[in-house]
C-alpha cells in the first residue's frame, strides 16, 4: 500500500511539473488606449484567461474588467494551436477565438461571420 501511494505521488508530481505552454501571465496588445496582464490557467480540460491587471498611458489603473474572463474554454489542438472563444472588452462582444503559440509569443484572433471578419492581437509572455 505504501509503495502504491509513493508511486501515485510521483506520477502526480510529474504531471504538475509539465504545465501546458499556454499557462502563465501574458501582456496584451494595446486596444483603445489600454492593455492588460491576463493570467491563463486550466479550466476543466481547457484553458481560460482572466484579466489580472490593467494599464493605460498613466500607468496601472483599476478597470471594471479586472477579474473578467477574456480567454474562454480554449481547447488544445496540438502544435501550439488552441480554439475557443475570446471576449473583447472595448465592445463587450464574444468572438470565435484561435490561439497560435510560439515560445513566448501568442497570436490571438477573434472572428465573426464564420471567420470572414477577424481581429488579431499579439501577446507577450510575462511569466
Amino acid at each position: 500500500m505504501k509503495r502504491r501511494l509513493i508511486a501515485l505521488a510521483m506520477i502526480l508530481a510529474g504531471a504538475a511539473a509539465q504545465a501546458d505552454p499556454l499557462e502563465g501571465t501574458w501582456k496584451t496588445q494595446i486596444d483603445d488606449g489600454a492593455y492588460a496582464h491576463v493570467a491563463i490557467a486550466p479550466c476543466g480540460a481547457n484553458f481560460c484567461g482572466t484579466i489580472a491587471r490593467t494599464f493605460n498611458e498613466d500607468g496601472e489603473y483599476t478597470s471594471p474588467n479586472l477579474g473578467r474572463m477574456i480567454v474562454i474554454d480554449m481547447t488544445p489542438e496540438g502544435q501550439g494551436r488552441y480554439r475557443g472563444k475570446v471576449w473583447r472588452p472595448s465592445n463587450d462582444k464574444i468572438y470565435i477565438g484561435k490561439v497560435a503559440l510560439t515560445g513566448d509569443d501568442l497570436k490571438l484572433s477573434g472572428c465573426i461571420a464564420g471567420g470572414l471578419l477577424c481581429s488579431k492581437q499579439s501577446w507577450t509572455r510575462l511569466k
